[in-house]
């Protein structure tokens, strides 16, 4: 492999990213005293990644680089923009509650930089040694901003937890690949349903696709893999748990749907026992996701009902989603995939606005806890109708963004024949509107018992709010050009 001009264009991107990274490293390092000049950069490179990634958005075919090892196109390019719009409003919501934690935060900004790289070349992956070096660097850079806050015992709790885990996760990944490579002699994804052809010992790939399957769910929190998820999102900064849940999650999407499309799609002919991929006899892929899934949303869902910290209910939350998030993988047929590309657009929104809301509420307030929210639509109706909409969307209830989300990841259910499970996932969503509207009942119904003070929000916290609320708002009316453009992602594909 001899890299090319060709190879860093394609990876463009990817480069500006990681580049303004070790810039902010070297400016803070020179520049102590300096406190706006990290986050500019920071917003600065993400924008022109932005920038390079949008005109790749109407390529077609998807292309390599690299060998093989890199694919770019319209699937790439667009959990590009979902991964550098989530950091550029990560960082936005950062900048005055870091400074106010940590006085030396430069650092803070290049490891969101430099997990973004990562994502980035977890969706970009054509070859499984590719992935993992992505993986990896999104995960060690999560790893270190979970236990941001030093002095807070919960932070560092949350990190070491999430190290320990995500390290033995790893280790399952890791010799899931090595399984793989030993089964067909490449860990590259490119012809991956002609090496299986004829295999000599198919079980020892298919385990490894198992092990591949379990390191893979762990990183999006997927029940039974989901230990992390609530004392991790607890304990760690809310401006990085906010991050986690949105940006992690699609880096771990976008890495399962090109590799399932890859092995699972590409070779259901390919010559093995009973004649599919099955890890039992009679028992194919598509059930083990399903059944993933369906715990995913309701151990989710039912533990959220018990929560009283807020940061732990949207912890609880975010595993449910993700269990929605799973059956766009049960179809993973151009309209179940973009009906996930587009779902992870709206959550981004809804997400990031309901976890901001509940920052600067407990920032007045010095409480997470749902108890403390009584009186809170008098003392702040800005902020208090703001958590409802957020709360609405992430319900999946008309007329917010949230509600087409869920709408086309139905819709794709039904359509390839999957109603139950869709009847499944639309009776969670009445589970989740249950301990949502607890929320919403305190906020708007009940009185506290001391009449506090009222909550006064600066101007740029209420622009903020209002950057995350208007698309939360208008995609749930006006959502046809997003649509369009995660369909044309999906049609230039290009699997390799």
């Amino acid at each position: 492999m001899n890299p090319s001009m060709s190879d860093l264009t394609a990876i463009a991107p990817l480069l500006l990213v990681a580049g303004t990274a070790l810039v902010v490293v070297l400016v803070d390092a020179l520049t102590k005293r300096n406190r706006t000049l990290g986050p500019v950069l920071t917003l600065a490179g993400l924008a022109a990644a932005m920038a390079f990634a949008l005109p790749a958005l109407g390529e077609a075919p998807a292309s390599a680089a690299f060998g093989g090892m890199v694919r770019t196109g319209g699937f790439t390019s667009f959990f590009t923009l979902v991964f550098c719009v989530s950091g550029l409003l990560s960082v936005l919501l950062s900048i005055s509650y870091i400074e106010a934690m940590v006085p030396e935060k430069g650092e803070y900004y290049a490891l969101i930089l430099f997990a973004v790289s990562g994502m980035i070349l977890m969706a970009a992956a054509g070859d499984l040694v590719v992935f993992f070096l992505g993986l990896e660097l999104m995960s060690l850079s999560f790893y270190i901003l979970a236990g941001f806050a030093r002095g807070r015992k919960t932070s560092n709790e949350a990190a070491l937890k999430y190290f320990l885990l995500g390290a033995f996760a790893t280790g399952f990944l890791l010799y899931g690949i090595a399984l793989v490579y030993g089964a067909t002699g490449s860990t590259a994804l490119a012809g991956f349903p002609s090496r299986t052809g004829g295999l000599q010992q198919p079980l020892l790939l298919l385990a490894g696709l198992a092990l591949l399957m379990i390191g893979l769910m762990f990183k999006v929190g997927a029940v039974p893999f989901h230990m992390w998820v609530p004392d991790v999102y607890e304990g760690a900064p809310i401006t990085i748990t906010a991050f986690l849940s949105v940006a992690s999650k699609a880096g771990g999407f976008a890495l399962m749907i090109r590799f399932f499309k890859v092995t699972f799609i590409d070779t259901a002919v390919a010559s093995l026992p009973s004649g599919a991929w099955t890890i039992l006899p009679g028992f194919d892929w598509r059930q083990i996701v399903v059944l993933l899934s369906v715990l995913t949303m309701t151990v989710g869902n039912l533990v959220a009902i018990w929560q009283n910290n807020l940061k732990r209910l949207l912890a609880y939350s975010s595993i449910a989603h993700a269990g929605y998030m799973l059956m766009g993988l049960v179809v993973l047929s151009n309209d179940g995939i973009a009906a996930v590309m587009l779902y992870f657009v709206i959550y981004l929104f809804m997400n990031l606005g309901a976890f901001y809301v509940v920052m600067l509420i407990a920032n007045k307030t010095g409480s997470e806890d749902i108890e403390d929210y009584k009186g809170l639509g008098s003392r702040s109706p800005f902020l208090a109708v703001a958590l409802a909409i957020f709360l609405i969307s992430l319900t999946g209830l008309p007329p917010t963004a949230g509600f087409i989300g869920k709408l086309y990841l139905f819709a794709a259910l039904v359509n390839h024949e999957w109603v139950w499970l869709a009847v499944v996932g639309a009776l969670n969503s009445v589970v989740a509107l249950y301990y949502y509207v607890r929320v919403l009942r305190n906020t708007f119904l009940r009185a506290g018992d001391k009449p506090g003070p009222a909550l006064v929000t600066t101007r740029l916290e209420g622009a903020l709010v209002l950057v995350l609320l208007v698309p939360t708002l208008l995609l749930g009316v006006y959502f046809t050009p997003l649509v369009d453009l995660a369909q044309a992602s999906v049609k230039i594909f290009g699997t390799p």
